[in-house]
């Protein structure tokens, strides 16, 4: 039986977010794992403040994924701008193989690229500037340098503080440039494009060099309804969750 490569990313989960935390379960059990692959491209949690922290669902959704990867799915993750802090122990516990921010893969005979989305919205300056900073491995050593209690803190005042940033900046701002995509997709010689993070769920077509280019955004994950895009020899669906 032809098993699919599913894609998902902007689940976000966290502790107020039960009903997403119990639908991805869900998933995991009675979906991914009659897929032979499953690539969450970022954001899978809300907020990650380091590998040590047990809040739930935390451990739920280690023991799951872990579960996933035992039943011989492969499992890959990138990091979005929200659980960038994610390490090698997570990766240890649940065997999920973890993921450079921009990764070319072989999609059924077309080569693909992989990424969260972020690093596109080159016209969003400020957070571009302390994504930079963010991302020094000095920085990400300070933070997970301080008591549990206090990045827990930190954390949720960042979630709050970026929630009124966001409502002040362009809506076009916080999209991917075109430009930027198009560099990218040249750089690595692709001419399909996989990425979430802007929430904007579609698939787009342009051209690059008189060829045809697709650009698939994957869709952000709510209370209500969670997406999958699925692929196989066949071709893809858009699945509803």
């Amino acid at each position: 039986m032809q098993q699919d490569i599913l894609f998902i990313s902007d689940l976000h989960l966290g502790l107020d977010k039960p009903e997403i935390t119990r639908r991805f379960l869900d998933f995991l059990k009675n979906t991914a794992s009659k897929a032979s692959a499953l690539y969450i491209l970022g954001d899978l949690f809300d907020a990650w403040i380091g590998d040590d922290d047990p809040t739930p669902p935390n451990n739920q959704i280690r023991k799951q994924l872990k579960e996933l990867v035992l039943s011989g799915v492969n499992v890959f993750l990138q990091l979005g701008n929200r659980d960038f802090l994610l390490g090698q122990r997570f990766c240890n516990e649940t065997g999920v193989i973890l993921l450079n921010d921009y990764v070319v893969i072989d999609l059924f005979g077309t080569p693909t690229l992989l990424t969260h989305g972020d690093l596109l919205c080159t016209d969003d300056l400020t957070y571009q500037a302390f994504r930079v900073k963010s991302h020094t491995d000095l920085w990400k050593k300070n933070v997970l340098s301080k008591p549990l209690l206090l990045r827990l803190i930190v954390a949720r005042w960042y979630r709050i503080r970026s929630y009124f940033h966001k409502r002040r900046k362009s809506t076009n701002i916080m999209d991917v440039n075109q430009n930027a995509v198009i560099e990218k997709m040249t750089q690595y010689q692709c001419h399909r494009l996989i990425h979430g993070h802007t929430h904007r769920p579609d698939v787009h077509e342009f051209i690059i060099d008189n060829i045809l280019a697709q650009r698939f955004v994957l869709a952000a994950w709510d209370k209500n309804t969670g997406s999958v895009l699925s692929w196989n020899n066949e071709g893809y669906k858009i699945k509803t969750i």
